[in-house]
């Protein structure tokens, strides 16, 4: 995590905190939250502590036996396999929640929570499962709370509400690339944007709107669920977010910002739960392709309707409680 990486993994993290906290668990985060305020509030607001991230193998190791811990749950790019390794061979029960490429990681369970993963057949270590699939999706309190209890219906109102989130930091600028496209719509909106600097702000403010558009733009906030659910569409990166936006039963439109996302993106489109907006990249060059995707989504509340009610059937909420039955398992 950090502000180049995105806070995705800290978010799926949290979910499964809250779930093994539900059960009775104490839990620890090993991380460098501090360099995200944003983030490190919601850790902090959970009353779960935060030990410094370390690096090494011995270092894990180390700090592990110092904590006492009866098992670790691994979600980070960044770590070198050894750590892995080091820490599953001292012992300790390990689940590492990863996203297709094991990285030469290796743990007791593997979680997978991407769309289609269960159709993978990635090389295992000597005595790993995994859980791979959308029945794994690991979503916060908040989530769930809002999950509508049956498909989404159709709303009314001639000018649709747009909400465009692009993680806790935008670590690629794609919030005024987005605009930029909604705007060469033509069509009315009003859209709430997150902008987590100043400079994405400034940037967002700057975008020439037709009459009948309108851009309201705010910083990070804690409220991301209630914003997603008051929307006509939502807007955001073809991230671990997507997740929750299809359990919320929101029309998502999503962006692929990073190559590590084309899979993700390409399969969740392919199914009909979400709309592809495009490639950040080609957005930056063109807004014109996005744009002639998002003119028939603000238009057409039907068709809005229908994408939301598939993603809505795809993802059930009940992922964090299976991860959590498999981490107990290990250590029972």
């Amino acid at each position: 995590m950090g502000p180049k990486r995105g806070i995705g993994h800290v978010m799926r993290s949290l979910a499964l905190a809250e779930e093994l906290r539900r059960r009775g668990a104490e839990v620890v985060f090993v991380c460098d939250s501090p360099t995200v305020p944003w983030a490190d509030e919601q850790i902090s607001a959970r009353g779960i502590g935060v030990e410094p991230a370390v690096w090494t193998a011995d270092e894990h190791l180390e700090l592990f036996a110092r904590l006492g811990l009866d098992a670790v749950v691994f979600d980070s790019y960044d770590l070198d396999a050894e750590v892995f390794t080091a820490v599953r061979k001292s012992g300790i029960p390990t689940l590492a929640i990863v996203d297709g490429d094991l990285r030469g990681a290796e743990a007791d369970v593997f979680v997978d929570q991407n769309l289609g993963s269960e159709l993978d057949q990635p090389v295992l270590p000597e005595g790993s499962t995994r859980l791979a699939g959308l029945d794994y999706v690991l979503l916060r309190d908040e989530i769930l709370q809002l999950r509508p209890t049956e498909p989404p219906q159709p709303r009314s109102g001639a000018v649709p509400k747009v909400f465009a989130f692009f993680g806790g930091t935008d670590a690629f600028g794609a919030g005024p690339y987005v605009v930029r496209a909604l705007a060469r719509t033509g069509v009315g909106f009003e859209a709430l944007v997150v902008a987590p600097g100043d400079d994405l702000a400034d940037a967002i403010a700057a975008v020439d709107l037709d009459p009948g558009q309108h851009v309201e733009v705010i910083g990070p906030t804690s409220e991301l669920a209630k914003a997603v659910v008051a929307s006509d569409l939502v807007l955001s990166a073809s991230g671990t977010s997507t997740w929750e936006l299809l359990c919320l039963g929101a029309t998502a439109g999503l962006v692929c910002v990073v190559d590590n996302q084309v899979m993700g993106y390409e399969r969740t489109v392919a199914t009909g739960a979400a709309v592809g907006v495009g490639v950040l990249s080609d957005l930056k060059v063109d807004p014109d392709p996005a744009a002639a995707v998002l003119r028939p989504l603000l238009r057409d509340a039907e068709e809005r309707a229908r994408i939301a009610g598939e993603g809505w059937k795809l993802v059930d909420g009940q992922g964090r409680s299976r991860v959590a039955d498999a981490l107990f398992h290990l250590i029972s």
